[in-house]
């Protein structure tokens, strides 16, 4: 108990206190115009009051991410607590704010081409692809799970709770921001909220024990902490995803004061919704391999219900529904809603044409409605790899924006290259990667790594020394 309540402690102190440090490092103007005033258009150029936002954002990045992502990483024990709470302070929501300030700085622009303006144009081209293809993942997994649990509550069709989630999605990607998302998202966002809420006083208030503080491996097969607990805990931690949906809202905040609990802030949220359900998840089964055996009985959607609807009985079992329906779903329009706007950046097309919209959208979900065929383990396991090369990309771009600044860069690239070290080692060794032992992995990660930070600094170096010069 002391370790999850000084856990949740420390990421509300830390948003206060390192929060506030980062936005003094990248330096806010109250007086510069974003891109929601000096842009509108009415469609996707809004400006809305930032509360709303928060939820917003809050749900685009959330969805199921920090609940099936804590409840699979609980398996390591209280491991996964650190990882939530200094791997959200420190990588996650940093990540997160600066792929929303740079969006706001550079009129809205989506997480490629911020890539390619402080890395060059190779990283944008190759971000291009990765980020719309990431996207494409994500809405892709978020239809088939909502899809798979309607058709087992309602016994019709999956392929016809397909068509209809795709049917919403299309609608969720063309019409105006503020239309459909502005104005149902702050209701499940808030929903969301307080489900983790009833969650995490039920586990307290009846009883259950949460595990102390251990640096012991508690995962039933064993599997290593390092790399796997920083890959399957993503939401709550630090996840790329999360780049791509920042520019969504940085096109609607009215004020550069309004980013840091915009973007920090819903990152820090998404942390104590990981930590409560980690903590549910250790608790409740009564050890991890209780929950393992739930997991490979019905996956972390029956860990979540059989949850919910012991703890809080009839309410928590419509929540649990809301939770496991509604929310995937909410983030995977928002996916589809950002390839959108990848590529229209990417091509300068205008988006206040509803055809020119269209003229995106159509190839998009084509692509979306044959991905369903493929079987859903392999485009998840595939998509929790790309999601953290992703931050990881991000992260070093953000980087470069505080060197070419001439401002703390270490805030972005100790993180970045954490970050390269884990995705590095897992592709080598995962299921899906080129499985090379642990030892041989491990270590070329660690070696790519400081291959990375090696010659970013070279680079500020030479740059130091051109600008003086000059």
């Amino acid at each position: 108990m002391i370790t999850f309540v000084s856990a949740i402690i420390i990421l509300i102190g830390g948003y206060f206190i390192y929060g506030k440090f980062v936005e003094n490092v990248f330096g806010i103007d109250e007086l510069r115009k974003t891109p929601a005033l000096a842009l509108e258009d009415g469609v996707d150029y809004v400006p809305m009051p930032w509360h709303k936002i928060f939820l917003i954002q809050f749900l685009n990045i959330a969805g199921l991410g920090p609940i099936y992502g804590a409840v699979a990483g609980a398996l390591w024990g209280p491991a996964a607590f650190l990882w939530i709470v200094f791997g959200c302070l420190f990588a996650g929501a940093v990540h997160d704010y600066f792929s929303g300030v740079l969006s706001m700085r550079h009129e809205g622009t989506s997480v490629s081409e911020i890539v390619g303006i402080y890395l060059g144009e190779t990283a944008r081209n190759v971000m291009r692809v990765f980020s719309v293809v990431l996207l494409v993942l994500v809405g892709v997994v978020f239809v088939m799970g909502p899809a798979g649990l309607l058709s087992n509550m309602t016994n019709m069709n999956t392929t016809l709770w397909v068509g209809i989630i795709i049917a919403y999605y299309i609608l969720a990607t063309v019409l105006p921001v503020d239309k459909i998302i502005g104005k149902i998202y702050p209701i499940f966002g808030a929903s969301l909220i307080i489900m983790a809420i009833g969650i995490g006083f039920g586990i307290i208030s009846q009883g259950y024990t949460i595990p102390e503080l251990s640096f012991s491996n508690m995962h039933p097969k064993s599997t290593p902490i390092f790399p796997f607990l920083f890959i399957t805990i993503a939401c709550g931690a630090i996840s790329g995803f999360h780049a791509t949906q920042s520019p969504l809202m940085a096109r609607c905040v009215k004020t550069e004061k309004d980013a840091r609990r915009i973007f920090y802030g819903s990152m820090v949220a998404e942390g104590i919704i990981a930590l409560i359900w980690a903590a549910a998840a250790m608790a409740f089964f009564g050890g991890t391999g209780a929950l393992a055996e739930t997991l490979g009985n019905g996956g972390p959607g029956v860990v979540v219900n059989t949850i919910s609807t012991s703890l809080l009985g009839t309410v928590g079992g419509a929540l649990a529904l809301l939770g496991v329906v509604a929310c995937p779903i909410t983030s995977g329009d928002t996916a589809f809603r950002s390839a959108r706007l990848v590529i229209a950046d990417s091509i300068n097309l205008k988006q206040q044409s509803i055809a020119n919209r269209f003229y995106i959208a159509i190839p998009l979900f084509i692509v979306g409605i044959a991905l369903t065929m493929i079987d859903f383990n392999i485009i998840w396991r595939y998509f929790s790899w790309s999601n953290q090369t992703l931050a990881m990309i991000m992260l070093w771009a953000a980087a470069a924006y505080l060197s070419k600044e001439n401002k703390m860069h270490w805030i972005c690239s100790i993180p970045a290259t954490f970050m390269t070290a884990v995705t590095t080692s897992y592709i080598m060794q995962a299921p899906e990667g080129f499985r090379i032992n642990a030892l041989i992995s491990n270590s070329t990660g660690i070696i790519v790594a400081a291959l990375f930070l090696f010659m970013f600094i070279n680079k500020k170096s030479k740059s130091s020394k051109i600008s003086k010069a000059a």
